[in-house]
């Protein structure tokens, strides 16, 4: 396992739609542990390959111990179904330093592949529905930053061209 480099926005691999994943091999296998290592050592909740540079649809999620849902991760997810709505503040590995409330669904049905090639289908509430969504989302080119107010937005977009002229 290896400690991966995290993408930061506004790189473009954040904001292309990744690949299915037709062959779960070695590689994939690789960098599902790659992904955890670095989800864990950056103290994140959730990554996507896109956040590692890696176009493909990978997620690895591990919501924490109020969730006791543990680490999970899946090939090829999908948001089958959502109801409900649910804001809280979230953040990312991607976009450090900026926090927002995103509005999700509260409840949401998952469908992916887990890495010994099984089919799986999760209902999921709370915290974790937040995190799968979040997740997925960075599998279809989308951060959390486009889901808030264009005030939100542009609020850190100014905050990051400050930061970029001062180093």
């Amino acid at each position: 396992m290896a400690f991966q480099k995290i993408c930061v926005y506004p790189e473009p691999v954040l904001s292309r739609k990744a690949e299915d994943i037709t062959n779960i091999d070695g590689q994939v296998h690789t960098l599902a542990a790659d992904m955890v290592e670095t989800m864990y050592a950056a103290s994140g909740i959730g990554l996507a390959a896109p956040q590692v540079g890696v176009s493909r649809r990978l997620i690895v999620v591990d919501p924490g111990k109020e969730e006791k849902s543990g680490l999970i991760t899946l090939v090829n997810p999908v948001v089958v179904s959502g109801e409900g709505h649910n804001a809280i503040d979230e953040g990312c590995l991607s976009v450090p330093d900026f926090t927002a409330e995103v509005p999700r669904h509260a409840e949401i049905l998952v469908r992916g592949i887990t890495l010994d090639e099984r089919e799986v289908e999760l209902n999921a509430g709370g915290l974790l529905a937040i995190v799968l969504q979040h997740e997925i989302d960075h599998l279809n080119g989308i951060l959390f930053i486009d889901r808030i107010s264009p005030l939100k937005r542009d609020i850190y977009l100014r905050k990051l061209k400050k930061k970029q002229r001062q180093t």
